[in-house]
Formats: structure tokens, sequence, C-alpha cells
């Protein structure tokens, strides 16, 4: 097991889109691994695989109270997003310190891969709802600030690049 490097927003690398899992291999557990212990020590409820330069779709998310209902998405897809929207307050690993509204569906119905290499379809809603949503954003090169307006999003890029420059470049 090992903790990977979260890229910071505005870092390019989180725009990439990421490419399908072509198979469920001892590779892709070990990510899930290393994934599922670097959100934990974050700690965040979810990961996508872009956001530590992966790019390939695999998301790890729990959103349980104590951290033991890890959900693994390989390939995920929406295949159903209520007419509902609902806005939530957002905050993301790679865009740390930083919260804002996002409206998004308020349900949505995924099917994924499971570690086994099997499919599987869930409904969501709730935190689950958006923190799917947010993550699979992340497959797609989207980060939740580009939901926000051209103003504050000009303005959490300025901040990001200035932290990273207090630190040293360090990300």
């Amino acid at each position: 097991m090992a903790l990977l490097t979260i890229l910071e927003y505005p870092d390019p690398r989180l725009h990439k889109v990421a490419k399908p899992v072509t198979v469920v291999d001892d590779r892709i557990r070990q990510l899930v691994t290393d994934m599922a212990e670097t959100m934990y020590d974050a700690p965040g409820v979810g990961l996508a695989a872009t956001q530590v330069d992966v790019h390939e779709r695999v998301i790890v998310i729990d959103t349980s109270e104590n951290k033991s209902e890890l959900r693994v998405l390989i390939n995920p897809e929406i295949v159903w997003a209520s007419d509902d929207l609902k806005v939530w307050e957002e905050g993301c690993l790679s865009v740390p310190g930083y919260y804002d509204e996002v409206r998004r569906p308020s349900r949505v119905r995924v099917r994924a891969l499971g570690l086994d290499g099997k499919p599987h379809e869930f409904d969501a809603d709730g935190l689950l709802a958006v923190c799917v949503q947010h993550e699979m954003d992340h497959l797609l090169g989207k980060v939740f600030v580009d939901y926000l307006s051209p103003l504050k999003r000009n303005r959490v890029k300025a901040r990001m690049q200035k932290a990273q420059r207090e630190r040293g470049g360090r990300d």
C-alpha cells in the first residue's frame, strides 16, 4: 500500500479524459488499494484516478460515517439521472480548502465494474449521488470549480497558484 500524490488545481493533468479500464487485474486492484488509502488519509469521501495522475476510469468512494463502506467503481456510467436538481456545497481534494455550491441531479443510477470485474448497478441519492457525479466529472477532465462563474474560478486559480508558490512549488 502506498499514499499517492493528489494533483492540485489548476494542474493541467486534471483536465485529461480518462480511458476505460480494459481488464480488472492485479495492477488495477493495487491502484484501488492505494487510492483508498490516499482518500482516507486526505481525508476525503471520494477520489478519482485522474486526481492521482492515472488516467483510467477508476473511482473510490466512501460516504459512511465510520469509513467502512468503500465503493469501487471501474468504468462507471450514469444510466439514469433525476430531473430534479439539488444544490450541494462541494469541496475537492484537488482544490483543498475551497468549497462552493454546485447544482446536480438529486438522484442517479450508476453502472460500473467491481474489483471482481463484474458489472453491478446501484441507485444513489444525497451525498452519495453528489460524490458519484463529482468523481465521474474528474474522469471527464472536469473539476467542480468548472461549474463556477469565470470570476470565482479565476479567484480559486489565483489562490491555488499562490499557495503552491508559498510552498515552494511542491505539490
